[in-house]
């Protein structure tokens, strides 16, 4: 089966010879290598490009240990430039080198070197390492399969079908190759124990791990709810009997999301224009790997596709929140009274913005005035998208608010303006 990555591999074509690092983010396994050393390379070779003139390390192999120590990393790749021809120098899971930041700089005034790396740390995208690179470092952010790349490696299959094992089962390239829902099972337990859980203890020298992996399972049963690190040290307190701190668990979940599993949506008041610190929501990063910390037990459709969509959103670039409308009405006796309404996703890309609620079914009229009630109150003029979990024909409303069914919607690139 070939899953082709088509966007992600424009990109890369496109931001060769920029005098940037680029620099190849995103979870582990979820397909950084083999974009980089497979469908890149390809693309090289079918450019013209000699296989020499790739030079392809990758320092998660423990045969290339030695060249996680800088210098002689530096002098391998050194001895590779044997002439003024272009290089291409992939180097996969750099964080694992000591002061990495000096030899991929080394490179930055070569002029026949064009550089790319992966990581599956957010730290080593930080502040100071962008610094580091002198403002020439740039991220190509690569998110799990979405459902379109999946659709395109299994064209025959029932989109229906294809839908359920997507949200159940998520889109890490390795649980699409795999036949049997207990190999994936086994797969995505396995993964999570023995590579993410444990990268994340060993990265920050965690001993009492049992917090830590409640706080995901709790994180995980409560996706698309608003919640904080006081609400959950108030229910580790009174359900859980734990005594685990607020700051330890503003600690975890930047752990969480340093290793790319969890994604914090903040609040943005729409008409307010500001955004609103606390409480956020948080997504998970693949939905196979959420529903195996559940042993697959909460898997309701509405939540997980909610999740989809967000995802969705991220792999397409836009930066995503969750939008509130405060709307000043009446109640039944006629008093004033102040209603906060929720959209649930305020997209952006440059100019453009949309908003967007996901309803998983909209059965009657009253389903469809509550689903429209945020959006009806937004008073300008960007997108405004109702994405519906039922199939559905395109169409638009009165009202300029978009109805798309959630096929359309993840298969249709520009299904967002």
């Amino acid at each position: 089966m070939e899953i082709k990555r088509d966007l992600l591999l424009k990109r890369l074509i496109d931001l060769r010879h920029n005098g940037m690092i680029k620099v190849v983010t995103g979870m582990r396994r979820c397909g950084k290598s083999y974009l980089l050393f497979n469908l890149f390379t390809d693309a090289l070779k079918a450019k013209g490009v000699d296989e020499e003139n790739i030079v392809q390390i990758n320092l998660e192999d423990r045969r290339n240990k030695s060249l996680r120590d800088p210098d002689k990393l530096l002098a391998y790749i050194d001895s590779r430039l044997k002439d003024n021809k272009m290089y291409y120098i992939l180097l996969d899971e750099v964080q694992l080198v000591n002061e990495f930041e000096d030899v991929l700089n080394s490179y930055l005034q070569v002029k026949n070197a064009d550089v790319y790396v992966t990581g599956s740390n957010a730290r080593f995208l930080s502040k100071d390492v962008i610094t580091e690179f002198r403002g020439r470092g740039l991220e190509i952010r690569v998110h799990p399969l979405s459902f379109s790349e999946i659709r395109g490696a299994r064209p025959d299959e029932p989109i229906e079908q294809l839908w359920i094992e997507y949200i159940t089962y998520g889109g890490l390239p390795q649980v699409i190759t795999m036949n049997s829902d207990q190999e994936k099972v086994d797969y995505l337990k396995g993964l999570f124990k023995h590579t993410y859980l444990k990268d994340i203890k060993e990265r920050y020298d965690i001993k009492l791990d049992g917090d830590l992996e409640e706080l995901i399972s709790t994180l995980a049963s409560t996706v698309g709810g608003l919640t904080n690190p006081r609400k959950l040290a108030d229910t580790f307190r009174t359900v859980k009997k734990s005594t685990i701190s607020q700051d330890t668990i503003k600690v975890y979940i930047d752990y969480l999301q340093d290793a790319f599993i969890i994604e914090r949506a903040l609040r943005y008041d729409i008409k307010g224009k500001r955004y609103i610190d606390t409480p956020s929501k948080y997504y998970f990063e693949d939905l196979g790997l959420r529903n195996a910390l559940l042993n697959f037990r909460q898997v309701e459709k509405t939540h997980l596709m909610e999740n989809a969509i967000y995802n969705e959103l991220r792999a397409r670039g836009m930066a995503v929140d969750v939008g509130e409308v405060i709307w000043n009405t009446k109640d039944d006796e006629g008093k004033k009274i102040r209603k906060t309404l929720e959209v649930d996703f305020v997209c952006n890309q440059g100019y453009k913005r949309s908003y967007i609620q996901s309803a998983f079914s909209i059965p009657n009229e009253e389903k469809r005035n509550q689903e429209l009630q945020s959006l009806r109150r937004i008073d300008d003029s960007f997108q405004k998208i109702v994405v519906i979990g039922d199939h559905n024909a395109r169409y638009q409303n009165d009202d300029g608010i978009l109805f798309i069914d959630i096929y359309d919607f993840m298969i249709n690139t520009d299904s967002v303006i």
